[in-house]
């Protein structure tokens, strides 16, 4: 599978939470409930290596970083929502599988 296709859940998630806009790292965190900083930042890193989010450092005290979803980022989000969807709506078959 090209490096480009392979994923996992929390690029998923961190997508589907930039939909509505622009997020700073902590409200990043607090979405995808469960998900550790270590592991959010690889993730964000290679959203951001792969065209997907972009990331913008503003100076300020403390530090402001805002991540965002770029054009493909956008173009993927919206299958992505389906997906979710699909899931929430079938959780209850998938956990008795």
């Amino acid at each position: 599978m090209p490096a480009v296709l392979k994923t996992h859940k929390w690029s998923a998630l961190a997508i589907g939470a930039m939909e509505e806009g622009p997020q700073r790292f902590g409200a990043l965190q607090r979405r995808p409930e469960g998900v550790s900083p270590k592991v959010l930042t690889s993730t964000l890193r290679r959203l951001e290596e792969k065209g997907f989010v972009d990331r913008t450092v503003y100076p300020a005290v403390p530090l402001h970083v805002e991540y965002s979803l770029t054009d493909l980022g956008r173009s993927v989000a919206q299958p992505l929502a389906h997906l979710r969807l699909w899931v929430e709506n079938h959780v209850d078959e998938i956990a008795q599988a």
